[in-house]
């Protein structure tokens, strides 16, 4: 299994990366909702991970776009808590039958309301794991982000 070393250049909790085929053509709509000026990076670039504990400095959300059947079948919902990086991976898959067909306002309600199910999911391996990480303020954090970014 190949390994992924994560760097960290800046404070925030929250982290974007995609992943995209071979000729993938969504890629540039892909990078405008990640990593453009209105784009997640930035949307959620206030939440600081020291503002909510110390076991946990990175979120990061793996988008797959349009993945290849083998992929798609063996992501995870979750991965596991990296403790030495002190990270979690998350997947998501964007395809055509969730994501691409939906019109722009539907794709950031997409997009918002599969971040947050997915920390519902971060917020039970922060339980089990004990860590010190204030999952519950985080969670409400991105809600008013993600409630504020669809009512602009």
């Amino acid at each position: 299994m190949k390994k992924i070393e994560i760097e960290k250049t800046d404070d925030n909790i929250i982290g974007v990366f995609a992943s995209f085929g071979y000729g993938e053509t969504n890629k540039e709509l892909i990078k405008e909702y990640l990593w453009g000026v209105n784009g997640l990076k930035n949307q959620f670039s206030s939440l600081k991970w020291q503002d909510y504990g110390t076991d946990l400095i990175l979120i990061l959300f793996q988008f797959n776009v349009n993945p290849i059947p083998y992929l798609r079948e063996n992501l995870k919902e979750i991965e596991s808590y990296r403790r030495k990086e002190k990270s979690i991976g998350i997947p998501a898959i964007l395809d055509d039958e969730n994501f691409f067909q939906l019109n722009k306002n539907e794709q950031w309600n997409f997009l918002n309301a599969k971040i947050i199910e997915k920390l519902e999911l971060v917020k039970e391996k922060v339980r089990r794991d004990k860590l010190d990480f204030n999952i519950d303020r985080l969670i409400m954090d991105v809600r008013k982000i993600c409630g504020e970014k669809a009512s602009s």
